[in-house]
């Protein structure tokens, strides 16, 4: 997985090259499928969402500051309500809540990390009862690269294997992270588009 995500990082300095190799082949050759990582990745990115990838947890914490510190969030209000997320991601500088849903950002893990269509699937595990459009416009999702699946139906179906006979509530997916974006489904249906960030930690 590590040599993946290196490669796919630096496929933006061989772009050019590869695009002209790939028009020599023939149009009749079958189309192959890209790696389910890289797939995620151009989905997430085309979304408008912001992709950190993180080796190790000196690397989370690094991309972390970082985010804080291009967005002047340094001294602001964080919502979280993962107690341990809260806990792993704690500053002296940030106010930590779980109860303003006007904060300026709002920190979460997720549940899946879909590639077929870039979104990532959330349930009442993340956000309790509340909509999407009542939470903060600024989200910052901490992921493994474990959790990345290929359609929204595993992502479902790896929900009720995983919580068996205690499935939770208000299960949703978010995808538009631009706010031009006016695309909805039945699962985003209602909701706003997010500035949002995607933290993921390689566990592979």
């Amino acid at each position: 997985m590590k040599r993946f995500f290196s490669k796919l990082l630096s496929k933006s300095h061989s772009k050019d090259s590869s695009e002209e190799k790939s028009e020599q082949k023939s149009k009749y050759m079958p189309k192959v499928l890209a790696p389910v990582e890289e797939r995620f990745t151009i989905e997430f990115n085309n979304n408008g969402g912001k992709f950190l990838y993180c080796e190790n947890s000196l690397e989370i914490e690094e991309n972390f500051d970082m985010i804080l510190e291009r967005n002047h969030w340094i001294q602001s209000e964080m919502l979280c309500l993962d107690s341990t997320l809260a806990k792993r991601f704690e500053k002296e500088s940030l106010s930590i809540t779980k109860t303003n849903l006007n904060a300026t950002f709002f920190l979460t893990p997720c549940e899946y990390l879909v590639a077929q269509n870039g979104g990532l699937l959330i349930s009442a595990n993340q956000i309790q009862s509340h909509k999407l459009q009542d939470l903060p416009k600024n989200f910052v999702v901490f992921a493994t690269t474990s959790q990345i699946t290929e359609t929204l139906s595993d992502g479902l179906k790896g929900i009720k294997e995983k919580y068996a006979k205690n499935i939770p509530s208000n299960i949703t997916t978010i995808k538009h992270f631009n706010q031009d974006s006016d695309q909805e489904d039945f699962l985003t249906y209602g909701s706003t588009a997010k500035n949002l960030y995607l933290l993921l930690l390689e566990d592979l």
